[in-house]
């Protein structure tokens, strides 16, 4: 077995040309691994996709899944992928640093299911060999403010990890106005760890067995996707201590949380009255606004139908019912 600084040498493998290749194929070479986009969803780091939807996704089971909107201009994805050289060549003329496109997903050499697609290759840079190029819009440059988000972190060591290179620098541009440069050098630690739990999530691939699930909304996507009706069957868990453990504090969490609602609703009322029609009302803690929001036009669906049935049935979209997950009252253990 070699050691983790002898493959920190190894040169990546070219496993698909990606020159001609379609985004429907990309995409489905993906499948066969893990990316260094997944890094972060497969060891439950990724703030936007739980490992349970990733999951669905490898094992191909993501058809209920919402479709990355890659061409959907109000995405940030589709910003994302347009602005990418835009941000390479700020990164070039920041730098003085040459770049190149890897055209190519690259699969590390010892575990055939880590792969990665690498944005730029920096050229004639004594360290730094990967630059990943991002792009944070007004919310999400949040995640930003204290340098790389982990997510994005993660993504960069599997880089480097397949690669074997030292070092990578991300460059950001936030806010679609200020270009930052962070760099990322090599954790052999912490690439070790992540090797480690993505093989483990590969595991479950490979035996086509769900993840556990998180209390995400990714994961409740997921969930929905995998489990989209129900077949009006009972199932007796009374047997089962885990479970029966986990419905009991499910039912305490959501009476607790009613009594706090009722508490934060008073509280609410209590100042709004005390406001009257003031906008803003400031305390020793913080403030609170009361402002009146624009108004809104919306279609009145029920006098269409009346007045135009057929216009109406026309433009009917029917859209398929999800599964609601609801405590039954009254239902108490035999």
């Amino acid at each position: 077995m070699q050691t983790l600084e002898q493959r920190s040498t190894r040169p990546a493998l070219r496993l698909v040309s990606t020159k001609d290749l379609s985004r429907e194929a990309w995409l489905g070479v993906r499948k066969h691994g893990i990316g260094s986009s997944d890094a972060a969803a497969a060891v439950g780091l990724n703030p936007y996709q739980s490992a349970l939807e990733l999951w669905l996704v490898k094992t191909g089971r993501d058809a209920g899944l919402p479709k990355p909107a890659f061409d959907d201009e109000t995405s940030p994805m589709y910003w994302g992928t347009l602005l990418e050289p835009i941000v390479a060549a700020h990164y070039v003329r920041r730098t003085g640093c040459k770049v190149r496109r890897v055209n190519a997903v690259l699969q590390h050499p010892e575990y055939p299911w880590m792969l990665a697609n690498i944005d730029r290759e920096v050229l004639g840079h004594a360290e730094v060999a990967i630059l990943e190029c991002k792009t944070a819009g007004i919310n999400g440059a949040r995640l930003w403010k204290d340098g790389v988000p982990e997510y994005v972190q993660l993504q960069v060591q599997h880089q480097l990890a397949v690669t074997g290179k030292a070092a990578a620098d991300v460059a950001v541009l936030l806010g679609g106005q200020e270009l930052r440069i962070h760099r990322i050098d090599r954790d052999d630690a912490l690439i070790k760890r992540l090797i480690e739990l993505e093989a483990r999530f590969w595991a479950y691939v490979m035996a086509d067995t769900p993840l556990p699930a998180d209390g995400s909304d990714s994961a409740a996507r997921a969930l929905q996707a995998l489990f989209p009706a129900d077949h009006g069957q009972t199932l007796d868990l009374r047997g089962d201590t885990v479970l029966n453990s986990t419905f009991a504090n499910w039912c305490d969490t959501r009476h607790t949380i009613e009594q706090l609602s009722a508490i934060e609703a008073q509280c609410k009322a209590t100042i709004q009255q005390a406001m009257g029609e003031a906008s803003v009302a400031k305390f020793v803690t913080g403030a609170v606004s009361w402002k009146k929001a624009k108004d809104t036009s919306t279609l009145d669906t029920a006098a269409l139908q009346k007045a135009h049935p057929e216009l109406w049935a026309q433009y009917l979209k029917s859209r398929p019912g999800s599964r609601r997950f609801v405590q039954l009252e009254g239902e108490q253990r035999d």
